[in-house]
């Protein structure tokens, strides 16, 4: 197969670098332009500087659409749909965004979650990338979903690493202010609810998206999410394990484990790994998902799609290996 090219629009954020250090690696991909109009003519380890003998690649102010297979956008929130008001996207051009522009799946994008949406993303032209907090949610929540098993409120609580604020510094990232503490933020009200609950919703009818109390909180760490997802239900521990275990069966990144997880288990790879405690006296369950919030929550999760939509290995350039303590 013919090596397939890229481009990234909105090169200097933590996810564009994160994408960046996948596609130098991946074996099918060549990276054509990094477009980043502050940093253009800069050497993009000026920026990413992790990537210091890895890469030569320069910040283009330029972005040929023409001359690549696959484009990724990486700007910020409502960037997206300027890009496009701006450009014209050529005949066959693939397209990614990282953005939550689409995820709404308006303008012919597909919802970017393999493990809802894996056929449909193997025909698409254009994915729309899930939020990190969506992702880790909606993992925590799909098998029951499926089975038809969620009534009543769902409560979660999800924290998150300094990363998932974006590069800009601000009051609330500022490593003085985030160490050693924590913090709640946008309580029962979080803008990747509208995501989780269209895709809940898909597989069971009648949820409603008032039932998720979501309460997101800021961790003392650089990146990850922990989540914690807790509701109503009957399944006995050994059930409970047996549902996820076989609605994940075929995903190669996500893991239902036998034992409690920890945060370290994801960060640093695409895995999300899940665990489940059953609590047969209160007929609750509960489900525990971890995920690397640059990773699987964003720019491996955005590579797992490229590869489904390119017909490639799902794990191509995606073989990373969590730290050993």
């Amino acid at each position: 197969m013919p090596v397939i090219k890229v481009g990234i629009i909105g090169g200097a954020g933590y996810t564009a670098g994160e994408l960046i250090r996948l596609l130098i690696n991946h074996p099918e991909a060549e990276i054509s332009f990094i477009h980043s109009t502050s940093n253009a003519g800069a050497p993009v380890t000026s920026v990413h500087g992790g990537l210091l003998g890895e890469t030569d690649l320069v910040f283009s102010d330029t972005h040929p659409l023409e001359s690549i297979d696959c484009l990724f956008l990486c700007s910020a929130h409502g960037k997206s749909r300027d890009f496009w008001n701006e450009n014209e996207r050529p005949e066959g051009l693939k397209v990614i965004d990282l953005a939550q522009d689409f995820r709404d799946e308006s303008c012919g994008y597909v919802y970017g979650l393999p493990e809802l949406n894996e056929a449909r993303i193997r025909e698409a032209s254009l994915v729309a990338n899930p939020g990190c907090f969506a992702t880790a949610i909606q993992l925590a929540l799909l098998p029951a979903a499926a089975a038809g098993i969620l009534h009543g409120d769902v409560n979660v609580t999800a924290v998150t690493g300094s990363t998932g604020a974006g590069v800009k510094p601000g009051a609330t990232t500022h490593f003085s202010w985030r160490n050693d503490n924590m913090s709640v933020y946008k309580p029962f009200n979080h803008q990747h609810l509208a995501e989780i609950s269209r895709s809940i919703a898909s597989l069971e009818p009648e949820f409603t998206s008032d039932a998720i109390n979501f309460v997101p909180v800021r961790g003392d760490f650089a990146r990850g999410i922990f989540c914690m997802a807790h509701f109503a239900c009957d399944l006995n521990q050994e059930e409970a394990e047996k549902l996820y275990a076989d609605y994940y069966r075929n995903q190669p990144f996500t893991i239902v484990s036998s034992s409690p997880v920890d945060l370290k288990q994801a960060v640093n790879t695409n895995k999300a790994v899940i665990s489940l405690h059953a609590d047969s006296k209160k007929k609750r369950l509960l489900v525990t998902s971890v995920i690397d919030n640059l990773l699987k929550g964003a720019s491996g999760q955005a590579v797992q799609n490229f590869n489904l939509m390119f017909g490639l290995d799902p794990k191509a350039g995606l073989k990373l290996k969590p730290s050993a303590f």
